[in-house]
């Protein structure tokens, strides 16, 4: 529980540079959906209160030793499951994939949480296992990762499973896999992708070709990137200023506050703001990366790659697709995108990270 002499190995570098990256939220959401009918009062209301959920559940987080977590491990996995596989039955659908659940007066994206419940699990597996020396070795993660990563398609959300990908390879990359099994897992990986492409909706093979040529489909698929390149590369070095980019107050760039955020500061806060954003981003990535190899165990270790290895996948993929060079996912920007559930999950996986920056050996970096 609460322990003071823990409180002097708190973060407050990494803490304060994620308040900065949700004040710019809330201000670029603000600027973003100020025209719509309903006005932007209610998404800033919104995301401040999302921000201030997640707040007590990192603080929650940090008062138990999380190693304790790891006696749960199975509880947790099932839980998550289950919690996954309802809603095939009961979620509500949204943009094309059945995500959400109705709770009360809000909407809840359990996929969000899953991806939690996956790092803790999987970190448990790999800590418990030691060594990989065979890909006989590898069964057992595959299947663990693998009955997450099918329920979460069949929604269909091809945006969630990918993340489940980028921390599983995250980890396995640092649990002592072999090599040689690594990188005969990643061809093997590579050789099943045009069987992937096949099994794939077909909105979703339509937003792969338009990341090859937007072109194909201007008006359709490929409309999402284009309008979000026209709205960065018109923001030009100093931006056309809040509340004045053309693409974003004329709705010329869909879901300027949720998926295309990135899009919305290029335009009004221009080449000086997208790159004050990214050097935000670049040091809580930096800060998480020092505590991770200050872990005092394999376990916490694990859990921290896997938390940074989620953070680099979302921003990487989310920045990369509104300048075309990653394909159309709708996963969002952490901190900074619109959604309840986004929020109060990344503020969990960062709770989880300085809980274990508290408990870290005591050393200097």
């Amino acid at each position: 529980m609460f322990n003071k002499k823990l409180w002097k190995n708190f973060d407050f570098g990494l803490f304060i540079t994620v308040l900065f990256i949700c004040a710019f939220s809330v201000v670029v959401i603000s600027s973003a959906s100020h025209a719509v009918e309903t006005g932007s009062y209610k998404n800033v209301i919104v995301q401040l209160i999302a921000v201030l959920f997640g707040i007590v559940f990192l603080f929650f987080i940090t008062l138990f030793d999380y190693n304790q977590i790891a006696r749960l491990s199975k509880i947790i996995y099932v839980l998550n499951i289950l919690i996954l596989i309802s809603v095939l039955f009961i979620g509500k659908v949204s943009n094309g994939a059945q995500s959400w659940i109705h709770i009360g007066p809000i909407d809840v994206q359990p996929s969000e949480f899953s991806k939690i419940a996956l790092i803790l699990t999987l970190a448990n597996l790999f800590n418990e296992m030691g060594e990989i020396k065979s890909f006989k070795d590898l069964v057992g993660p595959l299947i663990h990762v693998g009955i997450p990563f099918v329920i979460v398609m069949l929604q269909p959300d091809l945006g969630t499973a990918l993340v489940f990908l980028a921390i599983f390879i995250g980890m396995l990359f640092i649990s002592g896999v072999r090599p040689k099994i690594f990188a005969g897992l990643i061809a093997m990986g590579l050789a099943m992708l045009p069987m992937a492409y096949k099994i794939l909706k077909p909105y979703q093979r339509n937003r792969l070709l338009s990341f090859i040529n937007p072109n194909l489909d201007p008006m359709g698929s490929g409309y999402h990137v284009i309008q979000s390149k026209i709205a960065i590369g018109s923001g030009m070095f100093w931006g056309k200023g809040l509340y004045n980019g053309s693409q974003t107050q004329l709705y010329y760039l869909p879901e300027a506050w949720t998926d295309f955020i990135f899009s919305v500061v290029g335009e009004e806060l221009g080449f000086i703001g997208a790159t004050a954003l990214i050097i935000l981003y670049a040091y809580m990535l930096y800060r998480c990366w020092k505590i991770a190899v200050m872990a005092k165990d394999k376990y916490g270790y694990l859990i921290a790659v896997g938390i940074i290895s989620m953070f680099t996948f979302h921003i990487f993929e989310n920045i990369g697709m509104t300048v075309g060079i990653m394909p159309i996912t709708g996963i969002p920007l952490p901190f900074m995108s619109y959604g309840g559930s986004s929020m109060v999950a990344n503020m969990i996986a960062l709770g989880l990270l300085l809980n274990v920056g508290m408990r870290r050996q005591k050393i200097n970096f």
